[in-house]
């Protein structure tokens, strides 16, 4: 019997108008009754998801999310720290001189707010999703007591897509590297992914992993997707999340979420 599921929000619970459907909602409520976890595991920082902890009534102190793509890990609440790794000042600015050689835009994410050098339509995005402000002034002006939770380089698709091969082979070893949009390529300390959280919050609670669906549809899903009992992917994911899933439900569009849950566990 399966006692927790983790999954995705962006492209995954949320439909493309970053939506909960009444259908997703319910059953997620279903859960709570039945005494099933239910995990957020997401990039988005922890105020980016507030609303939807309430709207799923996972707001207490028993409940945990994953956020920064397993960078924190935390009560549903937001008072209790089970696992915080973040990256470093000097984290942003190699890796700002790195996007300066690639050609493409970067900015930082801290507790509060998105920094970046110059300000771009797709930090424009990131703030936005996640109503974070936004600081635009030099990578070396920075007040070095901000904690830097992770970087990323952003840019339109077909550019990330130029540069990936390009990264030279001392960042692919320094970092955690995960695509977790398509204009989004994320930098995390090498010891951090949803994974990684998923395992702090199985231990917590005291649930095996064998025991626990995982749910996603982008590249920063692949590892908790590997590592789960019976991982999922949408049927909108790309295509090496559904070549390594065990089940691949239907669209984000199409309630995929809720037809995990209805099918495996409900």
């Amino acid at each position: 019997m399966y006692k927790l599921i983790a999954t995705d929000l962006d492209g995954t619970l949320l439909n493309e108008r970053k939506e909960i459907s009444d259908r997703c909602r319910e059953d997620i409520i279903k859960l709570k009754k039945k005494g099933i976890k239910v995990v957020l595991a997401t990039g988005r920082p922890y105020h980016g998801i507030v609303p939807y902890i309430k709207m799923l009534d996972l707001y207490d102190d028993d409940n945990y999310v994953i956020v920064y793509n397993g960078a924190v890990v935390q009560s549903a609440r937001g008072n209790e720290i089970l696992f915080d790794l973040p990256l470093s000042l000097d984290s942003y600015k190699e890796l700002y001189e790195l996007s300066k050689q690639l050609g493409v835009y970067i900015h930082a994410l801290t507790y509060d707010r998105v920094l970046t050098p110059v300000m771009n339509p797709y930090t424009g995005v990131e703030a936005s999703i996640n109503n974070s402000p936004v600081i635009e002034g030099a990578v070396c002006d920075v007040d070095p007591s901000l904690k830097i939770i992770k970087v990323m380089f952003v840019d339109d698709p077909k550019k990330l897509d130029t540069i990936i091969p390009q990264l030279p082979d001392w960042a692919k070893e320094k970092y955690s590297i995960v695509r977790s949009a398509d204009i989004f390529l994320e930098f995390l300390n090498k010891n951090v992914d949803k994974a990684v959280g998923v395992s702090v919050i199985a231990e917590k609670l005291g649930i095996k992993m064998q025991e626990i669906i995982a749910v996603g549809d982008a590249g920063n899903d692949i590892l908790m997707i590997k590592n789960a009992g019976l991982g999922v992917a949408m049927a909108n994911a790309t295509e090496d999340v559904k070549e390594l899933a065990d089940y691949i439900t239907l669209t984000n569009e199409e309630d995929g979420v809720a037809h995990v849950i209805e099918k495996f566990i409900l």
